[in-house]
């Protein structure tokens, strides 16, 4: 059986590039910082406003071209 140390020395900790081109678009944009959840399908990101939902959803397909993204996006509130 391994060790603990032996299972988490082995798992890559890194963010997905999609996260972390994501966070860095609204906090160059907005000067936020957003939650975001990547899953098999779509890709979730949690906003702390309504205001800043509606106009990142108004901006989905930018944020798409420029973060070169394939996956579907959800917005969350809070």
């Amino acid at each position: 059986m391994d060790s603990l140390s032996t299972l988490l020395g082995n798992k890559n900790f890194d963010e997905p590039p999609e996260m972390a081109s994501i966070k860095k678009y609204v906090r160059d944009e907005f000067k936020v910082e957003v939650g975001v959840q990547v899953r098999d399908k779509d890709i979730v990101i949690s906003v702390p406003n309504s205001a800043l939902a509606s106009t990142l959803r108004l901006r989905g397909p930018e944020i798409k071209r420029r973060c070169q993204l394939d996956k579907r996006l959800t917005f969350r509130i809070g």
